[in-house]
């Protein structure tokens, strides 16, 4: 169960998706650019859950020729490198809607992972992935026609038979990923919900069917 902060969150960004879209996403610019006024505001890189949390995201992966690698809403880029670690021979991306967060992440990144400003709701990351990471985003974006227009997005990222793996709190995700499980060109390939941390989260593995979008 959510607490008072967690649902009082919840609907302050609801109520910005009453924005139009772009509108939206200039208002989670300045946001995120402030929140992200110091390094690492969410202890991504050296909290105990975070790291359980990107292990699961990862091992819900497995092995794959995956020659390009997304993760849209990456912060500073603790998991993206993760991932760029996991998966050496691929060209990875991370994209973020905080310009602040994502220097942070590109001054650490050694060459392992590029990473780039972006608004995904109204921005293309360039070009079509592979593999797509979407993690703790989604109830950012707002009421149901957005997070609709969200899922949208993630989806056409993807390149012919790509896989989207989607990581939110259990049981909200049942929510927020709800226009994925109902989309007809994604697959649901796998979900598994781990509750053993204290905060139960849900990772939900999507492929694209067909040819592609």
């Amino acid at each position: 169960m959510r607490t008072l902060p967690d649902r009082l969150h919840r609907t302050f960004f609801r109520t910005m998706s009453l924005l139009p879209a772009r509108g939206q996403g200039r208002f989670l610019q300045r946001y995120f650019d402030w929140f992200h006024r110091r390094p690492d505001p969410w202890r991504h890189s050296v909290d105990p859950y975070e790291a359980a949390k990107y292990d699961t995201t990862l091992r819900s992966v497995g092995g794959g020729d995956f020659r390009r690698i997304l993760d849209v809403g990456c912060s500073e880029g603790t998991f993206t490198l993760l991932a760029a670690d996991a998966y050496p021979g691929a060209d990875v991306v991370g994209v973020d809607v905080s310009q602040r967060a994502v220097a942070r992440a590109a001054a650490r990144a050694g060459g392992r992972a590029a990473f780039a400003a972006a608004d995904f709701l109204n921005q293309d990351p360039g070009g079509r992935f592979d593999l797509v990471f979407c993690a703790e985003t989604l109830y950012y974006v707002g009421r149901e026609e957005r997070l609709r227009l969200a899922s949208e997005r993630l989806r056409s990222f993807l390149a012919p038979r790509g896989t989207l793996v989607v990581t939110h709190p259990w049981p909200e995700a049942r929510r927020l990923h709800r226009f994925l499980d109902g989309d007809p060109m994604l697959s649901k390939i796998g979900e598994h919900v781990d509750a053993g941390h204290g905060r139960p989260f849900a990772v939900s593995s999507y492929r694209l069917a067909g040819a592609g979008v």
